[in-house]
């Protein structure tokens, strides 16, 4: 017992940061940091580290930087545990929005502890008690206001705040006693992964148990190898990792899923033994050709992009509309990809990449507009906007009014001018009509100009005689009754 009590050491936090898009969590990362990731990713950057650590008052802790709260799920999904504490960042100002909700949703779902970060409160109009009040309304209640979860007031641009945020984090792992045993063999969560063009199958993983060393026969439930390179979350090389290190890994046969699990094996043999055969890739919708369908093709950074946004596009409602995947993978926008949408009627989506020179100049011959975005929450707001342009407008008949011929004036072709009296409603210029003889409908036709008195008139209500001019496919006789309607083809609205 007491060698298993030295085994036992605390790690440090694994921490995930959830919220709306624009209530600053990159920046306050970034604060956190002291480096400007930010404002490297605008430049281009494709290479997604995934975790990064940081030391505070000699302790460490690991924030895990995801694509958003889909990629959370995504992991958790697969039964990982990919943090231990959740922090909840808050524009100061904004307050609750629909994706602070959300992600509300994933953190109690997960069954972790949630930190509140009021952020942006160098702004004159940030208001921290209307954003507790916010909350407090969703059954939140922060520890100021009585409740039992903490909250603290930052900002990201400042700075202010974040040596308080820092000490609720450790204060709240300190609580949750995060011990874990050197003596287990090593495990961890595949947090981001992607095909390197020169380094092969890259992952980065942070390790929940034991210790990881170079050499080391890893597996998953899609791949395996043998650790050839392992790095730490700045790209410095390292021997060996513990528990909560985010950790750079080269070796992998196959790029890993994230949100897999991994352990170590004894050998190549037994790691491959345990692979599951690779289920057939699951389509958004079996496509139904009573439907409008919208093709895809998506490009993303890297591969861990790929299954949250595949998750987010499944959850569009597509009632009307269905969302096809034709080509899913990593790299920029190619001149494959032009040639593909161009054949198929595609549109092609890029996640955090480029369009490279040829594909460019090809799509714009081809008047094919690829849409790139860096959010995902972008991403989504464009298909569902590509989505609601391909809804078929909805026809909708108003019946105006009654007419019935008294007298034929003129006939030719397919034209006719008769008169008659208005039995019912109103005749207006530019309708509709369907021809009725003793009650049964004959045949239909327009109406292309209407006179009173051999005046042009723009109407003609119940009780006058008028003349039109009608086109229709049948001929109008004396007697017939004349249904006069408009038909108007409205907006068709929204996917739901």
């Amino acid at each position: 017992m007491a060698e298993e009590k030295e085994n036992l050491i605390t790690r440090a936090p694994v921490i995930v940061v959830l919220g709306h898009i624009d209530h600053g969590k990159t920046t306050l990362l970034d604060k956190i940091r002291e480096t400007h990731v930010a404002e490297r990713e605008k430049g281009g950057i494709t290479q997604h580290i995934g975790a990064y650590e940081v030391e505070f008052q000699g302790k460490k802790i690991t924030f895990i930087d995801t694509p958003g709260h889909e990629a959370f799920s995504a992991m958790r999904a697969r039964g990982a545990k990919v943090a231990d504490i959740a922090i909840l960042v808050i524009d100061g100002a904004e307050g609750v929005k629909n994706q602070t909700k959300e992600a509300i949703s994933h953190i109690q779902e997960s069954g972790i502890p949630m930190i509140i970060a009021i952020n942006k409160i160098d702004r004159p109009e940030a208001d921290p008690n209307k954003v507790k009040r916010e909350l407090a309304q969703m059954d939140i209640s922060v520890e100021s206001m009585g409740g039992d979860i903490p909250s603290v007031s930052v900002s990201g641009k400042t700075g202010k705040g974040i040596s308080d945020l820092l000490e609720l984090i450790l204060l709240v792992s300190e609580m949750e006693d995060l011990k874990v045993d050197l003596a287990m063999p090593a495990e961890g969560v595949i947090i981001e992964s992607y095909l390197d063009s020169r380094r092969g199958s890259t992952a980065t993983l942070v390790l929940t148990n034991g210790i990881l060393k170079r050499g080391d026969v890893i597996g998953t439930k899609s791949t395996c190898g043998k650790i050839k390179i392992m790095e730490d979350f700045q790209g410095g090389s390292i021997k060996e990792a513990l528990p909560s290190m985010p950790v750079i890994i080269l070796g992998f046969e196959n790029v890993p899923k994230v949100g897999e699990k991994i352990r170590i094996f004894a050998n190549l043999e037994s790691a491959k033994a345990s692979i599951k055969p690779a289920a057939k890739k699951e389509e958004i919708v079996t496509v139904n050709k009573e439907k409008n369908v919208l093709n895809l093709i998506l490009k993303t950074d890297v591969l861990g992009s790929i299954e949250p946004i595949r998750e987010v596009l499944k959850n569009l409602p597509q009632e009307k509309i269905c969302l096809n995947i034709l080509k899913a993978e990593v790299g920029n926008i190619s001149e494959s990809d032009v040639k593909l949408a161009r054949s198929t009627n595609a549109r092609i989506l890029g996640f955090r990449v480029k369009i490279d020179s040829i594909a460019r100049a090809l799509a714009e011959r081809d008047k094919i507009r690829p849409l790139t975005f860096d959010l995902i929450y972008d991403l989504v707001e464009g298909i569902r906007k590509l989505m609601e342009r391909l809804l078929t407008p909805e026809v909708v008949r108003t019946d105006l009014g009654k007419m019935k011929t008294l007298v034929i004036f003129w006939t030719e072709k397919n034209r006719q001018i008769v008169g008659g009296r208005v039995t019912e409603g109103e005749i207006t210029k530019g309708v509709s009509i369907e021809v009725f003889r003793n009650e049964e409908k004959i045949g239909q036709g327009r109406l292309i100009s209407l006179q009173i008195n051999k005046k042009e008139v723009e109407r003609a209500i119940k009780g006058q005689e008028c003349g039109i001019l009608y086109e229709g496919d049948v001929k109008i006789e004396e007697g017939d009754v004349l249904v006069i309607y408009k038909k108007e083809r409205k907006k068709p609205g929204t996917l739901e």
